[in-house]
């Protein structure tokens, strides 16, 4: 057993768990949340849609299947959904210092310490997740001794506009033009699409995307609160005008919303998961989703040309929305998937066969 060196997980309730180390020992702050998912833990920990955030993940134990190389070809990570980690800790209950399989290169350990995060086990994160659950999401931080600061909330500030890319980057070279606005797009969105023989300008978060011949516009993910990408949502209002496709994926449901004249609000503490259940609209379909988001869609502010596409089963928050006439349409899930089920791969097909 490595030597041990212990932190505190100080919660802005004046809640305290002690946690043993096993990432980068530095003291962070940021807001707690929880995933319930069972595996994924090096898709979430690149999932730039954590940016700001303490990750809980829920399964007891974490990090028996270590972590895979970080492989870059042609600007897209093989294995990660991110170049680099991006949540600003973990937390979890048994962390496993052996690991096994195929394609692992080093530790989870290892590789927080690589990238200067911290990580803490032999916390009781049924209880933590049972705070959250019942307090919401609220600002915590992790102290080393010695090294105490001050709560942070991310939400007062643009995360969307840290983790966007900075220049145009273009990928494949498929017959529809695909113009994707970054608002820390996961790398398995822009696969999903380049397998469906397209090409696609990838552009920042308030770029002027005008100025581009393009067959259909595409707005990605992205972390914390949307109301700070007020460009992003007059440029998308902008597109509205013409007929050109658009779709979105979980920020990009909430900014295409807001330029259809509706509001966004923040959830109690997020859908964070594999398993949460949607129904599209008027129909019996329901497909098993993954998630990860802090704010919704108040759909009721959403002008007459517009309508919900997709329900939560769980808590009948928004899930996706679409035009009633035009090829406009999103979805606050993953359909990428990565991780996660699959369920809802067919959304991309409804993209590229929307352009004409």
């Amino acid at each position: 057993m490595p030597n041990e060196k212990k932190a505190l997980l100080i919660l802005d309730d004046g809640s305290v768990f002690e946690g043993i180390s096993f990432g980068y020992e530095k003291s962070v702050a940021g807001e707690i949340v929880f995933n319930t998912a069972m595996v994924g833990y090096p898709e979430s920990l690149t999932d730039p849609s954590y940016k700001g955030q303490i990750l809980t993940v829920t399964y007891p134990l974490v990090g028996n299947y270590g972590v895979p190389a970080n492989n870059v070809k042609d600007n897209l990570s093989e294995f990660y959904e991110s170049e680099h980690i991006h949540v600003t800790a973990l937390i979890i209950s048994d962390y496993s210092h052996e690991y096994s399989h195929w394609n692992a290169e080093k530790s989870l350990g290892e590789w927080l310490k690589e990238e200067k995060i911290p990580g803490l086990y032999g916390i009781d994160t049924r209880e933590l997740t049972k705070l959250i659950r019942e307090k919401g999401s609220m600002k915590a931080k992790i102290v080393f001794e010695g090294e105490d600061l001050d709560f942070v909330d991310p939400g007062l500030e643009n995360q969307v506009a840290k983790v966007s890319c900075k220049e145009v980057i273009r990928y494949g070279n498929g017959k529809k033009k695909i113009v994707l606005v970054d608002c820390g797009v996961k790398h398995n969105i822009i696969r999903s699409l380049l397998k469906r023989d397209v090409t696609i300008y990838r552009v920042p978060w308030d770029y002027d995307f005008s100025q581009i011949q393009y067959d259909g516009l595409f707005i990605s993910n992205g972390p914390g609160d949307p109301s700070h990408c007020r460009t992003t949502v007059e440029n998308i209002r902008k597109a509205l005008d013409e007929d050109k496709p658009i779709c979105g994926i979980c920020m990009g449901n909430q900014l295409l919303a807001k330029a259809a004249g509706a509001q966004t609000y923040k959830l109690k503490y997020g859908h964070r998961s594999h398993n949460q259940p949607v129904i599209m609209k008027d129909t019996n379909r329901c497909f098993i989703t993954s998630q990860n988001h802090g704010y919704a869609v108040d759909e009721k502010g959403l002008n007459e040309n517009w309508e919900p596409l997709f329900i939560n089963m769980n808590d009948r928050t928004n899930e996706g929305i679409r035009h009633k006439t035009k090829p406009f349409f999103s979805a606050q899930f993953h359909p990428e998937a990565a991780s996660g089920p699959t369920d809802t791969d067919f959304f991309f097909d409804m993209f590229i066969d929307s352009m004409k």
